[in-house]
């Protein structure tokens, strides 16, 4: 046999071996996590390659090479197989790496080269999460070889037994966190020596003791323990029972106190392993961390798809309020333009849609924002701002603003009914159909500022325009959905299954997930006849908050959805403003 074919198969021999001295000792630590409750994918389960190499340099790009690779494959505290060889570099080894490593040139004179030994660990390690202490180095180093190979590399989740033992291992245990240190505080049977499969196998036992006491804390799967984070108190994680009892499923979770009240609402594709983050993992925000100091219990309502979870948020924020929710918790604080119905209409703004039959702009989120559209109307309509309600033939001196001619004063018959009339029809096409006089004649008011470099008067009118034109276009889109009597659609999700909802006058009215095996059209029309009967708002606002609305639209149209039933016509005005709401 050829040196070649006998370094080969050394190699191949290598890579299959098992049974390490010290694995008894690391089964039966890994053992002390095995009852404890898992989520995600649990460390146990998962396939480990614990890697570790030497070279000649200190980075691939400056010319630095392999000298050795060595890892140690495991799983559930089993060793699986180990990995050794040497490696020639095609160039001298510097006499301090010789001293530091024992690897010398002659050593590797005969080995194999980085070409054949690269294959042979990814084949070895290939289905695994790599392991490294300080893995930037040693997978920098493999990822620069595979990439002058032009061998694709393999998509590896990576942990890093430095940055784990950051968080792990106190100053007051260790001096520092190098791989000899930690292998003394988790008693490795292996002492680090600077050869890549000895520093492998301590490395190993240093991932075996951190996941012991991360598993102490709850820290029981890879996601946990990819996110931990020492600044999740230990107070939190002692509440990471409060997750037990959620399924494994779409919902929405509630934190409440002692007395019962709402503190947070959630939502999540999978209940019970989100709310298991907030005490284990990579949830370090410290408002939250002050609501789960406060929490006694989670209260899980489990949803038929994710687009209900997210509904049923809303509703529930907007019931409670609850104090860490920062969005949603006053969606009954909204502000309305209104062009009032009476002899001579004006604009005013308005917290309330009437059934007045009256043409109504919004909703806006703040009285500010509001105040500047009304503005860009007042600014191209000289439609009267006085509030009150003037008859039919009113008899009143006329303001300064009849004066400046910004509006045609009616209040002293100063035009005509017919007149008036015109101008109001002109404010409302603008409202609910189309923006383009107030978009041109504020951008000529633009134009002619800007030449007069007075910019920080054209900034303010231009807020105006754009108030204004993100409003209309919000109506126009809000009500193409809130006149209809229903919409039902379905789409497949990523699972394979088809989610089903029905949505009436833009609230989201039923949900559900057509069972497999099940008649599609059965299921639809029986999913129609048990949602909720919604009866339309008055004007052009949902029957739901606006923002259950805009969600739903969200769903009805992204890519995938089919429409299964739906009662009128679902439109909205060509040239209306999310046309030119969409150039800003």
């Amino acid at each position: 046999m050829s040196s070649a074919a006998v370094r080969q198969a050394r190699l191949e021999m290598r890579a299959r071996a098992v049974a390490r001295r010290h694995q008894t000792a690391v089964g039966e630590r890994w053992e002390a996590q095995r009852g404890f409750d898992e989520l995600g994918r649990p460390l146990r389960d998962l396939t480990f390659c614990v890697v570790d190499l030497e070279t000649t340099g200190n980075s691939p790009d400056n010319g630095g090479m392999i000298t050795e690779i060595g890892a140690v494959k495991v799983r559930g505290g089993e060793v699986l197989g180990e990995f050794q060889t040497l490696v020639n570099p095609h160039t001298g080894i510097p006499p301090s790496i010789a001293v530091l490593t024992g690897i010398t040139n002659s050593m590797v004179a005969s080995s194999p080269t980085i070409e054949s030994v690269l294959p042979a660990f990814l084949e070895f390690a290939e289905g695994c999460v790599l392991v490294a202490h300080n893995a930037h180095y040693d997978v920098g180093f493999l990822k620069h070889f595979a990439a002058q190979q032009e061998r694709p590399w393999p998509r590896f989740e990576v942990l890093d037994t430095v940055k784990i033992a950051r968080r792990v291992v106190t100053r007051d245990e260790a001096p520092n966190h190098k791989l000899g240190s930690l292998a003394r505080v988790f008693g490795s049977p292996t002492t680090p020596n600077h050869r890549a499969l000895s520093d492998a196998r301590a490395t190993v036992d240093v991932l075996h003791g951190m996941m012991e006491r991360l598993g102490n804390l709850g820290v029981l799967t890879l996601e946990d323990l990819a996110t931990f984070s020492a600044k999740v108190t230990t107070a939190q994680r002692k509440k990471r029972h409060l997750a037990e009892d959620l399924p494994h499923a779409p919902g929405v979770y509630l934190f409440k106190d002692e007395k019962g009240r709402v503190l947070y609402v959630g939502t999540s594709k999978d209940l019970r392993t989100r709310v298991r983050t907030y005490f284990t993992a990579s949830e370090t925000r410290s408002r939250m961390g002050e609501m789960v100091g406060l929490a006694t219990t989670v209260q899980g309502i489990e949803c038929a798809t994710a687009l209900e979870a997210g509904v049923r948020e809303l509703r529930l924020i907007g019931e409670h309020k609850p104090p860490y929710n920062r969005r949603s918790r006053r969606p009954e604080k909204m502000h309305f333009i209104k062009l009032t119905r009476e002899p001579w209409p004006r604009l005013s703004l308005v917290k309330q849609v009437l059934d007045d039959d009256a043409d109504y702009l919004g909703p806006f989120g703040s009285k500010k924002v509001a105040e500047k559209a009304l503005q860009a109307l007042h600014d191209t309509f000289p439609i009267r701002q006085c509030t009150d309600r003037l008859p039919l033939l009113p008899r009143k001196t006329p303001c300064v603003l009849a004066e400046l001619h910004r509006c045609l004063s009616p209040c002293d018959q100063s035009v005509g009914s017919e007149t008036y009339a015109a101008l109001t029809a002109r404010v409302r096409e603008s409202l609910v159909r189309r923006p383009d006089e107030v978009v041109e004649s504020i951008t000529e008011r633009l134009t002619d500022l800007a030449e007069q470099e007075r910019f920080e008067e054209a900034a303010v009118h231009r807020d105006r325009m754009t108030s204004y034109l993100r409003a209309a276009a919000r109506t126009q889109r809000l009500s193409s959905l809130t006149r209809l009597p229903e919409v039902t659609a379905i789409r497949r999700e990523d699972d394979g299954r088809w989610a089903v909802h029905v949505v009436r006058h833009g609230r989201l009215a039923g949900a559900g997930v057509i069972p497999r095996q099940a008649n599609a059209h059965a299921y639809v029309d029986g999913l129609r006849l048990s949602a909720e009967t919604v009866l339309p708002a008055p004007g052009p606002v949902p029957a739901a908050s606006a923002e259950e609305t805009e969600l739903l639209l969200r769903w009805l149209e992204s890519p995938g959805v089919r429409l299964a039933h739906i009662e009128g016509d679902w439109t909205c005005p060509v040239g209306g403003a999310g046309r030119r709401a969409a150039m800003l």
